[in-house]
């Protein structure tokens, strides 16, 4: 666990916007050096020019963390700059929905390349150079946090590919976790699991690669992204204040950080019905306006 963060280096990805911002507004609130990472320019240099003038120390690289190449650089960059990172935040996430049949395989490699790679990309650049600092200074603790989401958690319908890039990234955090236990006292993991937080995911297209541009969306994908931007624009819970909660998970070496508890419901369903033997829950028992609506506008079509 780490409770001073004084001086510490944080590596961020998607820090241009959301979570990623927020939780370098506070690490440079705690004197952290920070490292910026993300695809969109214009947002990584506000954010650069924003912490440099709140006095923070700081390395800004646009990067694609879906790619290897891009990654490997960035991560020597960091040690050369300020050695091993004692915060890696895998933060960098895109949104796409729609029947889990009619999402492109170019589609399926972005989601998948942004949300799942770029996780894999972190970790197995980031974790190495975390413990060969902890053997080299038993006052080293170093932790990972990687943002999954409830649709890690869960299956809502009509966002299929989004949902297994989540679920990957719980497992993948689950994971890493027991590993790190096996092997050092020092470093540690955390998931974030946010549900439906007021930040940039919903408009992910805005940063969709030239190869997707061509690419008309189908019905349930227009569906999809109209009822992402309302669920995600009326969140009342801020990303500030989950930044907060990733920071006092740090602290307490807490693994699992959620924006909303209450949601964990449906999780407990959901495992519920995998013990049993089930089939799986209907995702609108609690809101069946939703889903008779949903309905009725996929078949519609």
């Amino acid at each position: 666990m780490i409770q001073d963060f004084k001086g510490k280096t944080a590596v961020l990805t998607g820090a241009g916007s959301g979570f990623g911002l927020e939780c370098a507004r506070l690490g440079a609130r705690l004197g952290m050096n920070l490292v910026l990472v993300d695809v969109q320019q214009d947002a990584l240099d506000a954010a650069a020019a924003e912490l440099r003038a709140a006095g923070a120390a700081v390395l800004a690289q646009r990067v694609d963390v879906s790619s290897a190449e891009q990654m490997d650089a960035l991560a020597a960059d960091v040690v050369q700059r300020f050695g091993a990172p004692h915060v890696v935040f895998n933060n960098a996430g895109v949104a796409a929905g729609g029947l889990v049949w009619e999402n492109s395989v170019k589609e399926w490699e972005w989601v998948l390349g942004v949300n799942l790679w770029g996780v894999i990309h972190g970790v197995r650049l980031f974790t190495p150079l975390m413990l060969a600092a902890a053997a080299q200074d038993p006052n080293y603790r170093g932790h990972i946090v990687n943002t999954a989401s409830m649709a890690g958690l869960l299956t809502p319908p009509n966002m299929g590919v989004y949902n297994v890039s989540k679920h990957a990234v719980v497992s993948l955090t689950e994971t890493l976790y027991q590993d790190l236990k096996l092997v050092s006292d020092q470093v540690s993991a955390s998931v974030l699991c946010p549900y439906f937080v007021p930040t940039g995911i919903s408009q992910s297209h805005r940063n969709k690669p030239a190869a997707l541009a061509g690419e008309h969306p189908t019905q349930s994908q227009i569906i999809g992204q109209a009822m992402s931007d309302k669920a995600v624009s009326s969140g009342k819970v801020t990303a500030a204040q989950v930044a907060q909660k990733v920071f006092d998970a740090m602290a307490a070496n807490q693994f699992y950080i959620y924006s909303h508890p209450k949601a964990l419901g449906n999780a407990r369903q959901r495992f519920d019905a995998i013990v049993a033997g089930h089939n799986p829950a209907d995702p609108f028992a609690e809101r069946p306006e939703i889903g008779v609506a949903l309905r009725a506008q996929l078949r519609a079509g």
